[in-house]
């Protein structure tokens, strides 16, 4: 898969596809075990977070690995500045929605930061690889940010919504996520087989 480009993009597009698997068996999951009427619970529906964790793990073992790989002197911005601001934004993020809006802290504020940085790493390498211009990284680094901040909307929402409208509010971020890693894939590798 993806045979004609270097090792470093490879491995990002192969954790792009692997994200995708993730949200898909996490969303699955979401759609049972959620359901408004009917939801099944406990391992009937969760099994399918093992394989949602499993590819999650190595899509960012993947796309960490191709990225971490590329000079940063071709970079927009150093890796380690990307994870330490990641760090600090989930430290803000869990301050300011346990403390000041007393929201209960869950697993998905650190997927969604964590989704966050990942991108910004990526879309950082696949620019230093000539991937991508940088008014085309800027644009991908901008619909990141927002697809992150409707995410994180949506998890501040959950909890105050009813259950058809939390159901809903669930999806979009998962939907967010697999969205833009097919663009990120399906464009790299358009421009790769036009090269």
């Amino acid at each position: 898969m993806f045979a004609g480009f270097e090792v470093q993009t490879r491995k990002m597009l192969t954790g792009n596809i692997l994200m995708i698997l993730c949200c898909i068996f996490y969303l699955a999951w979401w759609l049972v075990a959620f359901k408004p009427t009917g939801a099944i619970k406990g391992m009937k529906s969760g099994w399918l977070l093992i394989p949602a964790l499993v590819f999650g793990v190595a899509s960012v073992y993947q796309i960490a690995g191709g990225s971490g790989s590329v000079d940063n002197q071709l970079k927009l911005f150093s890796g380690n500045a990307v994870i330490i601001g990641g760090v600090a934004a989930y430290v803000i993020l869990f301050a300011g929605t346990a403390v000041l809006l007393k929201r209960q802290v869950t697993t998905e504020l650190f997927l969604i930061v964590g989704w966050t940085a990942l991108m910004f790493l990526e879309l950082n390498a696949l620019y230093g690889m000539g991937h991508y211009t940088r008014t085309v990284t800027i644009l991908l680094l901008v619909i990141t940010v927002v697809a992150a901040v409707v995410s994180l909307v949506c998890y501040l929402l959950y909890y105050n919504l009813d259950k058809v409208k939390g159901y809903v509010d669930g999806m979009i971020p998962l939907l967010l996520v697999a969205v833009m890693m097919a663009v990120v894939t399906v464009s790299v590798a358009v421009s790769g087989c036009q090269s």
